[in-house]
């Protein structure tokens, strides 16, 4: 079944600049974990902010859940955005809040920013809380700040934070990027057993293509602002990621 369905999106960052989008097509399935592969300056992260609207798409349609994002107006693009967690490159966590606060900010849209000021939080979201960091292996630094931890912890953190919502689909920007190889591959495979375990298919833009590769079921290849491939990872051969890097400065 489709979560998310992109049809001839287009996308800039003014009405006078260069178009980034040129036409993007694809489709989600509720059981996918798709990866956004390209060089610099191709359009991926472009792409995966026109689906929560942190980019406005110039032309084209986004169907999530049976919605359209793009004619949504401001109240209800508040609530879309509760249904998809995003998971940064840097992190994006409050350094001087404890990791637990960091993590319970992600029911910031159902709460309110009031009960979040003054931390009243339900017992139900303090235990789901602290069921994730358990999952994610942080239950011993729940009261750390989030400054004191390693960069691999920090995201750690914002994947708990990311579910935290109940999220129906999972963006990640860039989430090895900050990290060396090791910890890149326990990011990314934790990343996909929690998606797995918890039914939320996963759109992920990424710079390394063996993690495309090895974690990915689907990929898209973008090419200056073109769809170069999107198909089953299995499909990406060597002659396909020539193609889609052949304008890549070294």
């Amino acid at each position: 079944m489709e979560i998310l369905n992109v049809t001839g999106l287009h996308a800039s960052y003014s009405s006078s600049g260069p178009e980034i989008l040129k036409g993007i097509d694809f489709a989600v399935e509720d059981d996918d974990f798709f990866a956004i592969i390209g060089p610099s300056g191709a359009g991926k992260s472009t792409l995966i902010r026109c689906i929560n609207r942190l980019v406005e798409p110039s032309k084209g349609t986004i169907l999530f859940d049976g919605r359209e994002v793009t004619r949504l107006p401001r109240r209800e693009l508040r609530r879309l955005r509760r249904d998809i967690g995003v998971i940064f490159q840097e992190f994006n966590l409050i350094d001087r809040m404890s990791v637990m606060d960091n993590v319970l900010s992600g029911r910031l849209g159902y709460i309110g920013n009031f009960r979040t000021l003054f931390r009243a939080f339900p017992r139900s979201d303090i235990d789901q809380g602290l069921r994730l960091l358990d999952r994610v292996g942080l239950i011993d630094h729940v009261d750390k700040r989030a400054d004191e931890l390693s960069g691999g912890q920090r995201q750690r953190v914002g994947i708990a934070r990311a579910l935290m919502q109940n999220p129906k689909m999972l963006l990640l920007d860039e989430p090895t990027s900050a990290l060396d190889p090791k910890i890149s591959r326990e990011i990314m495979g934790l990343v996909k057993q929690m998606a797995t375990e918890l039914n939320v298919p996963c759109l992920c833009n990424i710079h390394d293509v063996q993690l495309a590769t090895e974690f990915c079921n689907k990929i898209i290849g973008l090419q200056d602002g073109y769809m170069m491939f999107n198909g089953p990872t299995e499909e990406m051969d060597e002659a396909k990621l020539n193609e889609i890097y052949a304008m890549e400065v070294l």
